[in-house]
C-alpha cells in the first residue's frame, strides 16, 4: 500500500471517527499533493510524498515557534496536534547516536577537515538523511564536529 493510499485510508477512518483534526491535517496534506502533481504534472511517488510531509512538518516547527515566542499558546497547541498527525507518515527517525555515526562516516568519505568543508560534507549527507532525520540537528552536528 503507498503512502498516499494510507493516507487516504486514514482520512476516511478520521471522518468516521468525528476526528477534526486529524481529518483537517491529511485534507491539508492530501491538497499539497495533489498540488505537487498538477505543478509538477507527475504522479507522486512515496518520495516525493515524504518530502511534502518533511517540508509540512518543518512548517509546523517553524510555526509553533513563531507562535510561542508570540505568546499564542492556542495556536501553538493547533499546530502541535497537526504536527502529530504528520509524524505518523514519516519513516522511523534516526537516534542521535545514528546521526552522529553517519556524520563521522561523512566527513571521513570526504575528507572534511573544517568549516569551509560544510557544503561538500551536508551535500554528501542530505541524501542518507532525507526524511529519517531534522536537517537543522544534523546541521548543528556537523558544526560541532567540523569546528
Amino acid at each position: 500500500m503507498s503512502l498516499l493510499d494510507t493516507i487516504n485510508k486514514d482520512l476516511k477512518a478520521a471522518m468516521l471517527s468525528k476526528d477534526v483534526v486529524t481529518r483537517d491535517t491529511l485534507r491539508m496534506l492530501i491538497s499539497d499533493i495533489k498540488n505537487f502533481e498538477i505543478d509538477e504534472k507527475v504522479a507522486a511517488d512515496d518520495a516525493k510524498i515524504s518530502n511534502l510531509i518533511n517540508k509540512n512538518v518543518k512548517q509546523r516547527r517553524d510555526s509553533i515557534n513563531q507562535f510561542r515566542n508570540g505568546g499564542r499558546d492556542d495556536l501553538v497547541a493547533n499546530e502541535q496536534s497537526q504536527l502529530e498527525v504528520i509524524l505518523k507518515y514519516l519513516p522511523k527517525q534516526l537516534s542521535e547516536e545514528e546521526i552522529h555515526s553517519l556524520i563521522q562516516e561523512g566527513i571521513a568519505a570526504v575528507s572534511a577537515e573544517g568549516m569551509q568543508d560544510m557544503g561538500k560534507l551536508m551535500g554528501n549527507l542530505k541524501p542518507q538523511f532525507e526524511g529519517k532525520a531534522d536537517m537543522s540537528i544534523v546541521s548543528k552536528l556537523v558544526k560541532e564536529l567540523l569546528s
